[in-house]
């Protein structure tokens, strides 16, 4: 009896998705090149890989991007879902696939990253397992949304080599510029962010603010609400995370300084007129020293906000477009979210923020002989005036350009003006709060006096002195804000804002946070009829 073997028959292909989905690319060298005063990186190939985040959960892929993603259109999403360049845990995923708990979305795209500055990232202090940087504006911290490359993590990579791995301590918000803390090693970086964590850390930073800032210490302890995470904007709100800020002013000068500020800023020989002014400072503007006592996302922004005085060229919250010409001023209310939102998702998009202007009436004379034709001199000033507001419309902002990508048709954004690539707020200095160590950073061009007027030239230590609060009237101590409602006492804070709730008195025994249960009877003289 002879034995035959069965082969049996081999299962039905299965096309596997392109290697890239689940393997992102990492060129080496990073392939960045400078250009009109910019760091670029060319064009890649790229894969994003998620994890499903909580408000995720029993969503649909096509959901999820048109609602959480704006970098490109909603016809590109759904072209990218359709074309299989989505995969959730390797597998290929289409439009109406469900999203669960665990799962990793990967997303595979040519990767276009805008410019960042060409300015190197500043180094303050360096030992063996930790690196103090000032970090400049524009440049985010890590790998996040239309940016890797341009991150102060992989600049710094590519500056020390492949195997270099910077671990950031601290976070700065991609506009804001200054001292930053970079762990070296596992070790360092532990050691400091134990200290930041425990708020033992005292930080300053420094603004330039549209208008004269009141004099004195003013105090902001305003909570704040995330109101969209897609478009980055918090507000004022009752129901928010406590904040408080304290601020002073250093020095204020008068309309005609933000003019002389900005030729300084953009100077380079003589031009048809004078760069862009921002509109915001036809009032003056102040530096102002900010003293945050909680950590709160875009705290320092947003309470200025809230008082009159937004950071000159903040593109969201001091932008007229978007909040009209109160700019948002004691606005704590959610009346007009809706229409705020919608203005900002155009922004960047179809508009640039409207926070700086361009003044012809400043345009300059031209250089010719005294005798000259007056209808010659005019006819030279309107040409160059017009050549400039042109050169002005193409370099002022940042927004979808209409030229599209050779090779993977995305449409493109043009670079944005000099001038928008940070905001006037600078992390001037941290501190340890017992006094073991300390970093401070030179004032940023943008606080300096204008040519010809005096003032302060570096940022000063923090002097306490009487205090003017405008909110609740709370000033907690450092780290008091995080501290649980169940273990506050009487006498520490009296009334607090609940998040979802709003203003709750703990020393009330109804709610039985002070020790008293809230089932026990009160006497007739605490009784609330």
């Amino acid at each position: 009896m002879s034995v035959v073997s069965y082969k049996p028959p081999p299962p039905d292909p299965v096309k596997p998705p392109p290697d890239v989905v689940v393997t992102p690319c990492d060129p080496w060298p990073a392939p960045y090149y400078m250009e009109g005063g910019f760091r670029r990186v060319k064009p890649y190939h790229y894969t994003y890989n998620t994890n499903c985040k909580e408000r995720w959960r029993g969503r649909t892929l096509e959901e999820i991007f048109l609602s959480e993603f704006r970098d490109r259109r909603p016809e590109y999403y759904k072209w990218a879902l359709d074309q299989g360049l989505v995969a959730v845990n390797g597998k290929p995923a289409g439009r109406d696939t469900v999203i669960k708990n665990g799962q990793v979305i990967s997303h595979t795209l040519h990767r276009h990253e805008p410019p960042v500055t060409g300015m190197p990232i500043g180094i303050i202090h360096e030992s063996d397992d930790l690196i103090v940087i000032d970090k400049p504006a524009g440049v985010p911290v890590h790998s996040a949304g239309r940016y890797h490359y341009n991150s102060v993590v992989e600049i710094l990579r590519a500056e020390r080599g492949h195997g270099f791995l910077p671990r950031p301590c601290n976070r700065l918000d991609r506009l804001t510029s200054g001292i930053m803390f970079i762990g070296k090693d596992p070790k360092g970086a532990e050691k400091m962010a134990e200290q930041l964590k425990a708020r033992t850390v005292q930080k300053e930073y420094l603004a330039r603010v549209k208008g004269k800032f009141p004099d004195g210490i003013i105090v902001c302890d305003q909570p704040i609400m995330q109101v969209s995470p897609k478009l980055g904007l918090n507000r004022v709100r009752a129901t928010g995370k406590t904040a408080t800020t304290k601020f002073r002013r250093l020095a204020y000068y008068p309309p005609e300084a933000s003019v002389a500020s900005a030729e300084e800023r953009e100077s380079s020989g003589r031009a048809a007129t004078p760069p862009p002014a921002v509109s915001n400072e036809d009032e003056g503007y102040s530096i102002v020293h900010c003293f945050p006592l909680t950590g709160r996302t875009h705290q320092i922004r947003v309470h200025l906000q809230f008082l009159g005085h937004p950071i000159s060229n903040d593109p969201i919250y001091s932008n007229r477009r978007v909040f009209g010409p109160d700019l948002g001023r004691n606005e704590d209310h959610g009346e007009r979210d809706d229409e705020i939102m919608e203005r900002l998702h155009r922004m960047g998009k179809t508009e640039v923020a409207d926070t700086h202007t361009y003044r012809n009436h400043f345009t300059a004379a031209p250089n010719v002989p005294v005798d000259t034709d007056p209808s010659i001199v005019a006819d030279i000033m309107s040409r160059e005036q017009k050549a400039a507001a042109e050169d002005y419309e193409k370099r002022k902002g940042e927004r979808l350009s209409g030229e599209l990508c050779d090779i993977c048709g995305t449409e493109l954004y043009s670079d944005p003006g000099v001038h928008e690539l940070g905001i006037f707020l600078h992390a001037v200095a941290y501190a340890d709060r017992d006094g073991d160590w300390g970093y401070r950073s030179p004032m940023p061009s943008w606080g300096l006096p204008p040519p010809g007027m005096d003032g302060p030239r570096e940022v000063p230590d923090w002097v306490p002195g009487e205090e003017t609060v405008i909110g609740h009237g709370i000033v907690p101590q450092l780290g008091d804000d995080d501290m649980p409602l169940s273990d506050r006492r009487p006498g520490m804070d009296g009334t607090v804002l609940v998040e979802g709730v709003g203003p709750v008195n703990l020393d009330d025994p109804r709610h039985g946070l002070n020790g008293a249960s809230a089932e026990e009877p009160q006497s007739e003289s605490s009784a609330v009829p």
